[in-house]
This record gives structure tokens, sequence and C-alpha cells, in this order.
């Protein structure tokens, strides 16, 4: 598919993320579901968080800073197959983890702006990354500029099955 694929996909996934929060009020939003875990405030903040640190990392490949590492087997399989491993739970990286916080609804839009805006910067420089120069994601061991952009989609899409669960529980 491509880094062309990959963008269109990103776009279409954050339209979904701004549709749900369009038909959201605000006292809903920053709810706790009856079963527990995080509220649609908390996901938005996370989700759109760690992406915009993710786009700075990718931006990092493309700038040339990075090292040469092999990625790891099943973080190739989990890029190919387009999806995290099912049935289990995944808890976030404690450095983001203890980033999570509550945002309001207009909070969450300024950070999916903020987002689409530094995407198609860093989709119009992609090509321009070193295929070879890696840098360390936590879970997954080093990845290049595009593995990380297809990470991103995953990552996306993963929490964005989340919002939908999270509706389904009120």
């Amino acid at each position: 598919m491509g880094a062309a694929g990959d963008y269109a996909k990103l776009q279409t996934i954050v339209a979904a993320y701004r549709q749900k929060l369009n038909g959201c009020s605000e006292q809903l939003f920053q709810q706790s579901p009856p079963e527990g875990g995080w509220s649609f405030s908390e996901v938005y903040f996370h989700i759109f968080d760690a992406s915009i640190l993710t786009l700075d990392t990718i931006g990092d490949c493309i700038d040339g800073k990075g090292e040469q590492h092999p990625t790891p087997l099943v973080s190739k399989l989990i890029l190919f197959f387009n999806s995290l491993p099912p049935g289990r739970k995944y808890k976030a990286p404690r450095r983001l983890a203890e980033r999570l916080t509550k945002i309001s609804k207009a909070e969450a839009q300024d950070l999916i702006d903020l987002f689409s805006s530094k995407l198609e910067t860093v989709y119009k420089n992609l090509k321009s990354a070193d295929k070879n120069l890696k840098t360390p994601h936590p879970r997954l061991g080093y990845l290049n500029a595009t593995q990380w952009f297809r990470f991103m989609e995953i990552h996306l899409n993963h929490h964005l099955k989340q919002v939908s669960r999270i509706e389904k529980s009120f």
C-alpha cells in the first residue's frame, strides 16, 4: 500500500474521530464509562498526544537522526497485518500514561487540528527519510519513518475501536 495509502487511511480515521467528537456532549465526553476505564476525554488526549509525539519522532528520522538497528520480527508482523495482536489489553507506556489528563472537547479539537497540520507536513517529507535510520518505540523496538507512520495508523485505529466500545457502554 505504501505511505500514500497510509496517509489516506489516517485522514479517514481522523475524520471518524472528529465525527464522534462532534456527536458527543461535553458532559458525556468527560464521564468515565460505567465499566471503568478511560473516558472519551482521556482517550482523545492519549491518542492525539501520542500521535503528535510520533510525528515528531518521524521528523527526527526524516532529519537524519536515528540509528541502524534491525526491526524485530513481531513488529514487522504487526505492521504487515496492520493490526495489534487481538485478545490483549494493552497498557500505555509509562511515559505516556504519566501525561494522561482529561481535556475539554475544544482542547480535543485543537489537538486534532494540530495533529492534522503536522501530519500533512510529515507526509510531504516522508519520502526523503533514510529507511536504514530508526528510532526506538517503547514496545516495538526500532522503527524507521515509514514504519512509524504505519504504526501511527494502527494505533489510531486501535483507539477508535476503544471509543466505539465506550459509546456502546453508555
